[in-house]
């Protein structure tokens, strides 16, 4: 039986290919942030006249606030910068379908390409 040798690829193609990744890697990691998606929920809880009590912090976090530089006013915008976490229950369902599709296609190419190989190796077995 002659030894399975898998098919080899240009190296420019396997440079596309790279390309491709480091290009779908980019955009996955910045269209989110263009079309608003990540971070969105993110806003700064405004309070008038901000004191140590009012932001919520103790004797020991207001000495490391004020040997940071920092008074109530200025500490403000950090302390009170909170995500605030609502489900868009159309996106979730839209991004599961989107990954159940892409791990059914998986599944369904490579179930495809691992009957070519037994073929090619074992024979077709009709």
């Amino acid at each position: 039986m002659a030894k399975y040798t898998p098919p080899e690829q240009d190296k420019a193609l396997q440079f596309v290919d790279v390309g491709f990744l480091i290009l779908a890697i980019f955009g996955a990691l910045w269209l989110p942030l263009q079309l608003g998606l990540a971070g969105a929920a993110k806003a700064i809880d405004k309070i008038e006249n901000p004191t140590w009590e009012l932001l919520g912090q103790n004797a020991t976090m207001v000495s490391i606030w004020e040997k940071l530089g920092y008074t109530p006013a200025t500490a403000h915008d950090i302390i009170q910068n909170r995500f605030h976490y609502n489900i868009d229950w159309l996106t979730l369902v839209l991004m599961a379908a989107v990954l159940i599709g892409y791990y059914v296609f998986l599944f369904w190419a490579s179930d495809k390409e691992y009957r070519e190989v037994i073929a090619e190796k074992f024979g077709d077995g009709k």
